[in-house]
């Protein structure tokens, strides 16, 4: 009988574990969830002094229960209705180093929630999540939509801005003439249902279970400093290249497959949300000084984050590039009736705008904040750094044509 006993406890021990574990794999592959963020990630940046004198001392990122970048959606009682926006794109609108409400998508949540500004929308609270993402391109955010979005209800505007990364990917890969390789769902989201998991401890579904609810329940603080340290030596790697190139190969392909993507994110986002706002990517365009120059990183045949680079195309590759990708947006918004936004008549170019050749400092994401909410409150959009004041159809009428840049 004793020996009958420790034989079920033993058997017990091992397979309660392991009938727990397989348990809450099945429950989060049926049940959970793709997020950007982990809701209840909290984070506390001390960006590098010496990389961003620019930039502020303390930065706060905090991720609400919905796995947005933004405050918390706030509770609507009977007879009130909200105004929510949601902001998608690449680091840009992320605003990795910028605060919370210093970035554009918080911005614009400040600006939208004022008293006048909520009576203009009909609106009697306004709520601004961003799910923005670094190196997020158009195939990337057409994932992160269609797994995103179902579990959203509809929304009242959806802000896009996408292009930078499908550029600077492209280049890194050394311009080849195919479509990358598609984007893996663990290097989209950081909290997903998919794992994999394992059987050791820090790769158990329970572990990660316990994570995501010790997140949202406890809420504790990461601290990181200093941060953004590496692209200061990004900075000195482009700095000391040994090879500049001029010219690319065909961009035709990396331009075909943002815009196969871009057509089917904004069909997906039109399907969500009573309208959509194509905020076209802007960038640091002009003949640097050598100050401006000391502060590009972006180009390489590589990824700074990981490796030496010596290998780098020019400032004028990477503009031309843009421009056409920016071309491609505005057209699929027009085919589609889609509003859109371009931002390069409106930001200077200049440090006080950039702090490197597409991330915006303060006072830049100050001035994308002001624009987009001219647009959605359909405002005059706010004078350019020249006192300019046009609309969005004029500039997209003077947007290059590719053969011209590619000449």
């Amino acid at each position: 009988m004793t020996y009958l006993f420790w034989v079920f406890l033993a058997a017990a021990l091992v397979l309660v574990p392991v009938t727990a574990e397989l348990s809450v794999r099945l429950w989060l592959r049926r049940r959970g969830r793709y997020y950007i963020f982990p809701p209840g990630l909290r984070l506390r940046l001390h960006p590098d002094p010496e990389v961003f004198p620019e930039l502020e001392l303390v930065v706060r990122f905090e991720v609400n229960n919905d796995g947005e970048r933004g405050d918390e959606v706030p509770h609507v009682r009977a007879g009130e209705t909200l105004y929510r926006v949601l902001v998608v794109g690449g680091s840009q609108p992320e605003g990795y180093l910028l605060d919370q409400h210093t970035c554009w998508p918080g911005a614009l949540h400040s600006l939208l929630h004022m008293p006048d500004h909520r009576q203009r929308l009909g609106a009697s609270k306004v709520h601004v999540g961003s799910i923005a993402r670094s190196g997020v391109g158009s195939e990337a955010l057409d994932l992160i939509l269609e797994r995103v979005l179902p579990r959203y209800p509809r929304l009242q505007a959806i802000i896009i801005l996408v292009g930078a990364s499908d550029v600077l990917q492209w280049l890194e890969q050394g311009t080849p003439p195919a479509p990358p390789a598609s984007p893996r769902v663990r290097d989209i989201f950081m909290c997903h249902p998919e794992g994999p998991f394992r059987w050791r401890p820090n790769e158990l579904a329970v572990i990660e279970l316990l994570r995501r609810l010790r997140r949202r329940w406890l809420r504790p603080i990461e601290v990181h400093n200093p941060a953004g340290r590496w692209i200061g030596n990004a900075r000195a790697m482009r700095a000391r290249a040994t090879e500049i190139r001029t010219t690319t190969s065909d961009p035709s392909p990396m331009l075909d497959h943002f815009e196969t993507h871009f057509r089917r994110l904004i069909r997906r986002a039109e399907r969500h949300a009573d309208r959509v706002l194509v905020v076209e990517q802007p960038w640091f365009e002009k003949s640097y000084s050598p100050e401006e120059a000391a502060h590009m990183w972006h180009g390489g045949l590589g990824q700074a984050w990981r490796a030496e680079i010596t290998t780098y195309y020019s400032f004028d590759v990477v503009s031309g590039l843009m421009a056409l990708v920016n071309t491609r947006a505005g057209r699929v918004a027009n085919a589609f009736g889609v509003e859109h936004l371009d931002l390069m008549p409106w930001l200077d170019r200049s440090l006080e705008m950039y702090y490197d050749g597409f991330h915006a400092t303060p006072a830049g994401a100050k001035v994308v904040a002001a624009a987009v909410a001219a647009t959605i409150l359909q405002q005059p959009l706010p004078p350019g750094p020249h006192g300019r004041t046009r609309s969005p159809s004029a500039v997209a009428a003077e947007q290059p044509d590719e053969a011209a840049v590619l000449s």
